[in-house]
């Protein structure tokens, strides 16, 4: 699972596909299955994005690579987290899903603007920064 930055996937969907491709046939994988798999907004903001767009992919590749391609995916300013786990098999149907996306007529949904956190979110998180502060700096001088 690779989530990429939404500021690639606006400009192209098959362009940030391909990035990710890339990246695994650069360290000798073989692509058994790559597919967009879902947009959503984030639990918390990474490298200022509030959404990502999320590729499932099943390849095969050398144990002795995968700290590599860990290495490139951390280093990619596109890239915004990766998982990499070991399967037993390609499920039947997330080939079926995979081969959907290969047709002409498949269309990707736009995504979403990027969502601004709440203002009162932020603003209540700040005043009990403050009165927490307060609490420390306000004393009857014994601490001290």
């Amino acid at each position: 699972m690779v989530l990429v930055s939404n500021q690639v996937v606006r400009e192209d969907w098959r362009k940030a596909k391909s990035l990710v491709a890339e990246m695994l046939t650069k360290h000798e994988g073989s692509i058994k299955t790559l597919r967009r798999y879902e947009e959503r907004r984030l639990a918390y903001p990474i490298k200022g994005n509030l959404r990502a767009t999320y590729y499932l992919t099943y390849f095969e590749m050398p144990g002795a690579n995968v700290p590599a391609l860990r290495r490139d995916m951390e280093l990619s300013e596109s890239v915004l987290r990766n998982l990499v786990l070991a399967v037993d098999a390609v499920p039947e149907e997330e080939i079926a899903q995979a081969a959907l996306e290969e047709d002409a007529d498949y269309t990707v949904p736009e995504p979403p603007a990027d969502d601004e956190p709440d203002v009162e979110e932020v603003s209540e998180t700040e005043d009990e920064d403050i009165e927490d502060e307060e609490e420390v700096l306000v004393g009857d001088g014994d601490d001290l």
